[in-house]
């Protein structure tokens, strides 16, 4: 993390600045998701299939019922997941999903297209009071107007295989050793870690959020089992990528040519147009991060293109100079309406979470990054 204005650094291979949240960089400046690709380079990608055979050959059903589970937003990866399982492994997923904020065309085609190859989906949509209310005081009190979701997304599914009695669940990635964060031990890039939930995935316990407007019932979608009872039922939580090496851009490639899988011409703060399609608060949730940590939706998918061979840096330095930090207008209406807020306020609340150990105004009263990667 950056100590003072002048401190950010970014990495010598990729385009991430160490004012990512848990980032680590070596003393020769690489981040710590640069050097996991050292280590999946030298992985035996074979014998981690042979592991998940074994582990799917134990829990595939015989009669009929759910054998596993994936957290499906209906996005390229976890849609790739499930297809591989359903039809490669022969196993019976059900795909639960947790509804986005703001649902769109784009991201709804994409779910029915996968539905209609013969899945079961199971969808909550909370009581949406509850989830606007949540999403304007979020994005007020942390610049996060995505907080609540973060944690139902990661809570909800393990609800179900609680309930169900489904043994095991598959995300797609482990963001922290794919992305640069806090690798806590050899297993946690193969299963969640229960007792990190809180830090890594949630922000802070539901039950603070428990206020006059809102109710410990209506924080129920949002609220993750007691470990104890997780443990008990041995359910366990699996990362994709453990078992095949992770690269969004060949899953995208991959789950296009098997459903009718619709982009859009441009994304959002970014060169890609495959990525994030199925919520129009998404290009908010990114740019926050571009104000309260200096990089956007563009730095993240350049390291990501880096990382797994698709683009040069000096390509990605230029993509982000182009495009990172773009103001999110195209859902702009939508999403003021959906905040409750007017334009002026929804401004002044981001000005509130411009982190001024990275930003100052220069001498026409515009903000500017102290630093950046194409300077």
């Amino acid at each position: 993390m950056i100590k003072n204005n002048q401190a950010i650094k970014f990495c010598k291979k990729c385009v991430t600045p160490d004012s990512r949240p848990r980032v680590v960089f070596d003393s020769d400046g690489v981040c710590n998701a640069c050097n996991f690709v050292s280590v999946k380079k030298n992985t035996d990608w074979k014998k981690r299939e042979k592991e998940l055979v074994e582990i799917l050959d134990e829990l595939r059903s015989s009669d009929g019922s759910y054998d596993c589970i994936v957290p499906w937003s209906g996005g390229k990866d976890s849609s790739y997941v499930a297809y591989v399982l359903k039809f490669k492994y022969k196993m019976n997923p059900l795909l639960v999903t947790f509804s986005p904020l703001i649902m769109n065309e784009v991201g709804e085609h994409n779910r029915q297209k996968l539905i209609e190859l013969g899945f079961d989906n199971l969808m909550i949509r909370p009581n949406q009071n509850i989830s606007q209310y949540l999403s304007k005081r979020f994005f007020t009190e942390r610049g996060n107007p995505k907080t609540h979701w973060d944690a139902g997304v990661t809570c909800f599914p393990v609800q179900i295989a609680l309930k169900y009695n489904i043994k095991a669940i598959f995300y797609a990635e482990d963001s922290e050793s794919e992305y640069g964060g806090r690798v806590l031990n050899k297993d946690s890039i193969k299963l969640m870690q229960y007792d990190a939930i809180i830090e890594q995935h949630i922000e802070d316990h539901p039950s603070n959020w428990v206020n006059d407007k809102v109710s410990q019932n209506d924080i129920q979608p949002y609220l993750y089992p007691d470990i104890e009872d997780i443990k008990k039922k041995k359910i366990k939580s699996y990362y994709f990528s453990y078992f095949f090496r992770f690269d969004m851009y060949k899953n995208y490639l991959a789950i296009k040519d098997l459903i009718d899988f619709k982009i859009v011409k441009r994304t959002s703060g970014t060169f890609t147009n495959f990525d994030s399609l199925d919520d129009k608060i998404d290009d908010l949730y990114y740019y926050m991060q571009f104000i309260k940590f200096g990089f956007g939706r563009c730095s993240r998918d350049c390291s990501r293109f880096i990382q797994n061979g698709h683009l040069s840096r000096k390509k990605a330095v230029e993509h982000v100079k182009n495009y990172d930090g773009e103001f999110p207008k195209k859902n702009l209406a939508e999403v003021l309406e959906f905040l409750h807020l007017k334009k002026s306020e929804f401004l002044d609340i981001i000005d509130k979470h411009r982190n001024e150990e990275i930003w100052y105004k220069n001498n026409k009263k515009k903000w500017q990054l102290y630093s950046t990667v194409y300077k």
